[in-house]
């Protein structure tokens, strides 16, 4: 078994063009083919429970390759067995988990193909010995397509730092998003059903880990889904795709408030200003998404989507920009290489154990939901906001922190908390609505229409309250799952 520590880096076709004609990489070591077929049980059942099994064919040499590819790895590590073979048909045996997971009776079939053009070079960045493979080709199934276009980055020895120092170089050249899909997941999202949104994946965490490694695990997991919905949202201008983008990023920067006492100040106050700004500019588009989800004037619907497609440029704009690529680079490079992991600072010298930082942290905020949630009708907009960040920062600490509670009693109470935490939120959203409502038809020139009423009425406003201090009562009384 091998450990791979890679980046996975996706390229549009012009980013390609200008990568292979740029001297950065000059001519590679090795140019090949290959064509890799995925097998699978027909229920898909490898997949659903992180294993991949392919075998590749270059030239008349044949290998299977068995992943794990679980939802609490690193996006950049995952286990892997090789065994060479001499025909097309899998082969199940004790070079690989599968035979003591699946036992030997699993019926196999292929899924789809992977075939590319590989380009390999081996590059020594500031000692460390790496290797750099560029892939163009297409994941293939029955009649449909897709094209991959990525440069895979692989740490052979030395630092991870420094996959990220030649990751840089390659930004120089070639602009570039950093690739969250294996081709095995391109793959079957191509054979079976398409997916036009991407909610939070479970975290799973270990009660082993100290809570610094728990970070790194929850803050990649909102990397994912992040980049998932982004690029949903890059093509059809999917509302919900923005909306996941912009949970993915509130996820990531509720997760920087919640682990502050663990992480380095200085790193953690820059990436959240820059996040902070991305996702005010994504906002402006899912304002008016929201607005225009009420809106049945022919004419303000007409206007609302004019200044829909206004701010949705805005938001590619902004996604596509220098801005967004160095902050994703210097977010990704701190969470893999940051000097709050153990042993790389000062600050990773004395850290809790995941489980009870998880108990403090979501006690810590149970209670400053109960404090400032006690009197939402006495209360003004800009209290009741705050009220709804400290609902969505429990939730999510609910989300992050379930897999280290995990008995028959934490489970039926984490699902019982979870419903009424969901139910708060639809509550406290609604009157949040009510509230930036007015502003954002101001800010469009649509304060004055004749029909802003229907999108926005005040009517019921002391009905919603009573709905939301309800629902705040309800989380408040349901059974912490965390005791």
């Amino acid at each position: 078994m091998s450990s791979e520590t890679e980046i996975k880096l996706d390229l549009s076709q012009e980013a390609f063009d200008a990568l292979v004609g740029s001297d950065l990489l000059g001519e590679p070591d090795k140019v090949l083919d290959q064509r890799s077929t995925y097998f699978d049980t027909a229920d898909r059942r490898l997949w659903k429970e992180g294993y991949t099994l392919r075998i590749r064919q270059v030239g008349d040499t044949r290998m299977q390759t068995v992943k794990a590819t679980g939802p609490s790895r690193s996006l950049f590590a995952r286990s892997e067995w090789e065994t060479p073979l001499e025909g097309n048909e899998p082969v199940l045996d004790h070079t690989s988990p599968l035979l003591g997971e699946f036992g030997s009776d699993l019926a196999l079939e292929p899924v789809f193909d992977v075939v590319i053009a590989r380009r390999l070079w081996n590059v020594v960045e500031n000692g460390s010995q790496i290797e750099v493979v560029l892939d163009e080709g297409n994941a293939i199934s029955g009649d449909r397509h897709s094209p991959i276009r990525e440069v895979e980055i692989e740490l052979k020895e030395g630092s991870p730092s420094d996959l990220f120092v030649f990751a840089r170089k390659i930004d120089a050249v070639a602009a570039f998003r950093f690739g969250v899909r294996s081709k095995a997941e391109r793959g079957f999202v191509l054979a079976d059903v398409q997916k036009t949104v991407f909610k939070a994946e479970p975290v799973q965490l270990e009660r082993s880990m100290n809570a610094a490694v728990a970070f790194k695990s929850i803050a990649l997991s909102c990397v994912r889904q992040f980049r998932l919905n982004e690029d949903i949202l890059l093509q059809p201008r999917n509302p919900e795709a923005l909306h996941q983008t912009r949970v993915a990023l509130r996820r990531l920067r509720s997760a920087f408030s919640l682990f502050k006492s663990v992480l380095s100040r200085d790193e953690l106050k820059r990436l959240n200003q820059e996040l902070r700004w991305l996702a005010a500019v994504l906002g402006e588009a899912r304002d008016i998404d929201v607005l225009l989800a009420k809106a049945s004037d022919a004419d303000l619907v007409s206007k609302l989507k004019t200044a829909r497609a206004a701010t949705y440029r805005d938001a590619v704009d902004a996604l596509g920009s220098s801005r967004t690529r160095a902050l994703m680079l210097d977010l990704i490079n701190w969470l893999e290489c940051g000097d709050y992991l153990p042993g790389n600072g000062p600050v990773s010298a004395d850290v809790p154990g995941a489980q009870d930082f998880a108990a403090r942290v979501l006690e810590k905020q149970r209670k400053r939901l109960k404090k400032d949630g006690s009197a939402l009708a006495k209360a003004d907009d800009e209290h009741r906001h705050d009220v709804r960040k400290d609902a969505k920062k429990l939730r999510y600490a609910a989300e992050f922190f379930a897999s280290l509670f995990d008995d028959k009693r934490s489970a039926r109470r984490y699902k019982k908390f979870l419903t009424a935490m969901e139910a708060l939120q639809d509550e406290l959203g609604a009157l949040n609505d009510l509230a930036t409502g007015p502003e954002v038809l101001e800010k469009h020139g649509l304060a004055d229409h004749p029909a802003k009423d229907t999108v926005i009425s005040h009517r019921d406003k002391a009905g919603l309250l009573g709905k939301a201090q309800a629902a705040v009562d309800d989380v408040l009384d349901t059974k912490r799952f965390w005791r």
